[in-house]
């Protein structure tokens, strides 16, 4: 349903991506992992369409994103990173109403509703972003990624901030979307848990793909061990 080729992206001299190539299909996530500075949220932001590579080129359901297509391609894709991409003068209902509304989502108001109250937090819905907890504004920003529906999900570090009931219930939400056919490249430093609900992993070093596997049966320790291995050996 995604796909990337050839990626690069530098900032100033330090080369952020180095030919990266990935593929997520129907029905399937994927975790990707490694160290800080890897590279794994400038690539989860260029295949968000929220960062140009400088070179290469991402595929939404086998048509190129770039040009006057990207933003209507985009529509498909649903991504949370490190900020929430919220407004702090909003509320939180009417933040979710306004991202709704902005995707053509029939009846905004009842769907942020209905998705403040999936995320746990009908309470806040009057509360203005800027005056929300840290994993509340995290549950938002889950809610905004999801508002539409999309059948591709990029999430960077989801679970930051959540409590473990709510961390469960996105568990719980990305099989439940899995199971209907859809995708996720799932940002993750918690390897057990991504483990866990991943069918593949792989992992970034330098910019690079440096290892690539299915999830079952793979060893945390082991591939965290193998991963900053790679690190410190590109170090030295």
């Amino acid at each position: 349903m995604i796909e990337a080729a050839g990626i690069e992206k530098s900032f100033g001299p330090v080369r952020a991506l180095r030919g990266v190539a990935l593929r997520v299909a129907a029905g399937e996530i994927v975790a990707l992992f490694g160290p800080n500075g890897a590279g794994k949220s400038t690539l989860a932001r260029c295949l968000a369409g929220l960062s140009r590579p400088d070179a290469g080129e991402v595929r939404i359901d086998g048509e190129r994103a770039r040009g006057a297509a990207a933003a209507r391609l985009r529509s498909r894709l649903g991504y949370a990173g490190h900020g929430a991409l919220l407004y702090d003068h909003l509320s939180a209902e009417e933040n979710l109403a306004f991202f709704a509304a902005l995707h053509g989502v029939p009846r905004p108001q009842e769907r942020a509703r209905a998705l403040l109250e999936e995320f746990g937090i009908p309470g806040r819905a009057g509360d203005a972003l800027r005056g929300l907890s840290r994993g509340t504004q995290q549950r938002l920003a889950l809610a905004r990624a999801l508002v539409h529906e999309p059948a591709i999900l990029l999430l960077d570090e989801p679970a930051t901030g959540l409590d473990p009931a709510a961390a469960g219930a996105l568990h719980d939400r990305l099989n439940a979307h899995r199971q209907k056919g859809g995708c996720a490249l799932l940002v993750s430093h918690d390897l057990p848990a991504a483990l866990t609900l991943a069918d593949r992993y792989i992992v970034l070093t330098s910019g690079r793909i440096g290892d690539q596997g299915p999830a079952a049966g793979a060893d945390p320790a082991a591939l965290a061990a193998r991963f900053s291995g790679a690190t410190a050996g590109a170090r030295a």
